[in-house]
């Protein structure tokens, strides 16, 4: 057991070897924090985007024609960037080589969004997508978690929205197999139904790509009568890919 926890403490180590916590991790300013100001400013920046699904839109509209077609269950989604240099990288970073160093400058990227805030205040309840046992385990700990606490520490809650199954790894899959994958996958706590219902709910997570992971979290709290539901996420991909 010893050995097994020796290489994951390697492996972590191996992970942050390549940043300097003083230097800034795009341009390597330093002093800075994980990401300057300037290179936030430069990758990131006000695009108009879908209200519902919160794709980049091209005409001056609330919505894409997709949600037009068939409303999400989200009432609101929000998106900090687009996925794409340099924050896929710093993503990466952040839940595959262990390295929770990013979630203050990946949330700032959420704060930075003109409706966050707003949001943020009249919800009820910030909650994170959960992880499989399983995943958990593999990652250390939850990425979508540790973006709440920064946002919202005292609305943040792990014990309302469970995951009931570990599930393949939605980016290891086709987008056929990607919108089925997490179906049934999570449910409200039936202990705590009577602090969701009527709820204003924010839900966090950090990436999103064909919107079903945001999607099935979303209804299993519908299902236990929340009345609004917003998806935030760090980085949104360009399509339904």
């Amino acid at each position: 057991m010893f050995s097994k926890l020796a290489s994951r403490v390697s492996a972590k180590l191996r992970g942050w070897a390549g940043h300097i916590p003083s230097q800034c991790a795009v341009c390597h300013a330093w002093p800075a924090q994980r990401i300057c100001a300037a290179c936030r400013a430069r990758f990131s920046g006000l695009q108009r985007r879908c209200t519902t699904c919160a794709l980049l839109l091209a005409a001056d509209a609330p919505q894409c024609g997709a949600c037009l077609h068939t409303p999400p269950p989200l009432d609101l989604c929000l998106a900090g960037v687009e996925y794409g240099y340099p924050w896929a990288q710093a993503i990466a970073q952040f839940k595959f080589q262990g390295d929770p160093g990013w979630a203050a400058a990946l949330a700032q990227l959420l704060r930075d969004i003109p409706a966050a805030a707003q949001a943020l205040h009249a919800a009820d309840w910030v909650l994170p997508v959960p992880l499989s046992h399983q995943r958990l385990s593999e990652r250390g700990f939850n990425q979508a978690l540790l973006l709440a606490r920064q946002l919202a520490p005292e609305k943040t809650s792990t014990s309302l929205l469970l995951r009931l199954h570990h599930t393949p790894a939605q980016s290891h899959l086709a987008r056929a197999q990607r919108l089925h994958n997490l179906d049934g996958a999570f449910a409200a706590e039936p202990l705590h139904l009577a602090q969701l219902h009527g709820k204003r709910v924010v839900l966090i997570d950090d990436v999103m790509t064909t919107g079903s992971t945001l999607h099935a979290a979303a209804q299993a709290l519908r299902q236990a009568a929340v009345q609004h539901v917003t998806g935030m996420v760090v980085a949104r991909t360009g399509r339904h890919s």
